[in-house]
């Protein structure tokens, strides 16, 4: 009999490619993932990878037991979920992982309603990028989580994943009030302000193709983001800022440090005059993921819910125009 313990190493092994890096994401020594791995192969009765310089492949064999071992681990969220659902409320922690102007404008209320209607429920949140939220979630670290994507950066179909749309936001150039091209007028993130189409986007981006640029860090998708919106407009951006949080960025750009581009929720709020908004034809879209079989785990469910009462009215949802 196969054990699922060993199906969930070789499942992380196709993704990650080397035992190094599964045996760092679970908390395993490599030797100890090697062994498991071993023993897996005399269960299978068949080679199942093979070693190419300092990775390991997957052989036919390993492939094809991935496939099932996604499967087998599906079914058994799916089990769970029917376990806590026939259990009497909910308790127990949660494990939430959330980027940071998620955590400041939508996840406290969530939270608020979901102890209130669930107060043996534990939730703990973890401030987490998009981009390690599959892992995190793969590997048992998180229970659901919120990501994003952008117009420029989709989202990568990850396997043992599921995902359900949140909301939309628009997205922004923010330059120092005085440097905006005439056709690029100040914008103001409260939807009655709004043209609902401002300037090309590509003339906007090109006016400020000589200025310094403040992007998020190397890695995240925010970063990936401004970079490649600037390619699509035939430039690539001069880079002097590297900095995550929105209102950092937002001071800077009132500094007159450069340019940005920030999403809806990065503005919310009163804006410091010295900082011209113009609205750019692009979004952020917003998801809550958690593993596949897990969408209707009470708790998952509870947490859902309580996130798509909390997101503010200004913000689109997913079947509406941005």
């Amino acid at each position: 009999m196969l054990d699922v313990r060993r199906l969930r190493l070789l499942r992380e092994l196709a993704r990650r490619g080397t035992i190094a890096a599964v045996a760092e994401a679970l908390a395993f020594s490599p030797s100890a993932v090697s062994q498991q791995l071993g023993v897996l192969e005399r269960e299978a009765g068949l080679p199942l990878l093979e070693r190419t310089g300092r990775r390991v492949r997957l052989t036919p064999a390993g492939q094809n037991l991935v496939r099932h071992a996604e499967a087998v681990l599906e079914r058994l969220e799916q089990a769970d979920a029917e376990l806590a659902e026939a259990r009497s409320g909910l308790a127990g922690a949660l494990r939430i992982g959330a980027f940071p102007t998620a955590i400041r404008a939508i996840v406290p209320a969530a939270l608020v309603a979901l102890t209130r209607r669930h107060p043996g429920l534990e939730p703990m949140v973890s401030e987490t990028d998009p981009a390690a939220v599959a892992h995190a979630l793969r590997a048992g670290d998180l229970d659901v989580a919120l990501i994003h994507e952008y117009d420029f950066v989709p989202a990568q179909k990850e396997p043992g994943l599921a995902t359900e749309p949140l909301y939309r936001e628009a997205m922004y150039l923010a330059a120092p009030t005085g440097t905006t091209a005439e056709d690029a007028a100040p914008g103001d993130p409260r939807p009655d302000r709004i043209p609902r189409q401002g300037p090309d986007q590509g003339s906007v981006l090109r006016a400020h193709a000589d200025a310094p640029w403040i992007t998020a860090t190397p890695g995240t998708l925010c970063h990936a983001m401004a970079l490649r919106a600037c390619q699509a407009a035939g430039f690539t951006p001069r880079i002097r800022h590297q900095v995550d949080e929105f209102p950092t960025v937002l001071a800077l750009v009132a500094a007159g440090q450069g340019v940005a581009v920030v999403p809806q929720l990065g503005v919310m709020g009163p804006t410091d005059p010295a900082v011209c908004l113009t609205r750019l034809l692009m979004e952020r879209r917003t998801k809550v993921a958690f593993r596949s079989g897990a969408a209707t785990h009470p708790a998952v469910a509870a947490f859902g819910a309580a996130l798509r009462a909390a997101v503010p009215p200004e913000l689109a949802t997913p079947t509406s125009a941005a």
